[in-house]
């Protein structure tokens, strides 16, 4: 089951990335990554609201927010900072950079989770598995050589190294969640709800002093409707993805790759929407990656 719930949370993942690429082209980045997570808040906001005032109600829809203590509240502002750091990086590469080139990077995530898997959590892959995540390493660099006939240079470009950074904060995070839900026992939306909370917290900090005093900074900003829909597109992955983590079995190597899935989407689509250029070329380190999921799920 939770193998099913890590599909559907690659699905909106997808979408999401869609979302993300028309909420920051030419615009500014700051303002959007706090308009999605707040809209991602105000999604949660009326379940810790029913929670106080109907609790039987809520805890019957399954949507809960526990009351949780403050070494919990803890944990959770360490998640939502290594996150927020993973998002300022990577909504400034994806402003700079193409949808075809980012997604991918960000692709080699599960690389990433798969080492932090097998030294922390002593998870043990097998041959498939070592041969599928390699496939999806070796087909991330294949993209960095089709980047640069599209004058993205891999060594020199800055938006590159941000992407990179990003990737591997994401996988740290991605290795944290595993605790907050199995050790803590954590539910999702106790989870998401405060994490948006504290995000919107340090995003406030960030911006207090980086865009709200700049007045042509602020007027650079336009709101569209992508930005809420990002953040409700992201929580609801974020929901699929912390159930499936719920499961003891569950195995966060796999998880991990599996929402890699989302690809297809943001490459595919994506790719056709924003018209992005050698799309024919990156549908092979495409069919690569796809080929290492598979191996994994196979496996």
């Amino acid at each position: 089951m939770w193998m099913y719930l890590g599909l559907l949370s690659a699905l909106f993942l997808g979408l999401h990335n869609l979302c993300k690429k028309h909420a920051v082209q030419g615009n500014e980045v700051f303002p959007v990554l706090l308009g999605t997570i707040s809209s991602g808040f105000l999604l949660l906001l009326p379940f810790y609201l029913g929670s106080h005032f109907a609790p039987e109600y809520t805890k019957s829809l399954g949507f809960f927010v526990e009351g949780i203590p403050w070494q919990k509240h803890g944990f959770i502002f360490i998640k939502s900072a290594i996150m927020a750091a993973s998002w300022v990086l990577a909504y400034q590469a994806l402003k700079h950079l193409p949808i075809t080139i980012v997604t991918p990077i960000r692709s080699a995530g599960p690389f990433f989770t798969f080492i932090g898997a097998i030294f922390i959590y002593q998870e043990r892959p097998n041959a498939l598995q070592w041969i599928g995540f390699f496939l999806i390493i070796g087909s991330v660099i294949l993209y960095s050589k089709i980047g640069k006939k599209e004058g993205i240079h891999f060594k020199r470009n800055k938006w590159i190294f941000a992407i990179v950074a990003a990737t591997f904060l994401g996988a740290s995070s991605g290795l944290y969640d595993k605790f907050l839900i199995q050790n803590l026992e954590l539910n999702p939306q106790t989870l998401q709800f405060w994490f948006c909370w504290y995000t919107v917290l340090i995003l406030l900090v960030i911006l207090a002093i980086t865009w709200f005093p700049k007045a042509e900074k602020r007027r650079a900003f336009t709101w569209r409707w992508s930005i809420p829909a990002v953040g409700i597109l992201l929580q609801t992955a974020d929901y699929f993805y912390f159930r499936a983590l719920q499961d003891p079995e569950a195995l966060i190597m796999i998880l991990s790759a599996i929402k890699r899935s989302q690809i297809i989407i943001a490459v595919v689509i994506g790719g056709l929407i924003f018209k992005e250029q050698n799309k024919r070329k990156k549908l092979v380190p495409l069919a690569g990656i796809m080929l290492g999921v598979f191996l994994i799920l196979y496996s």
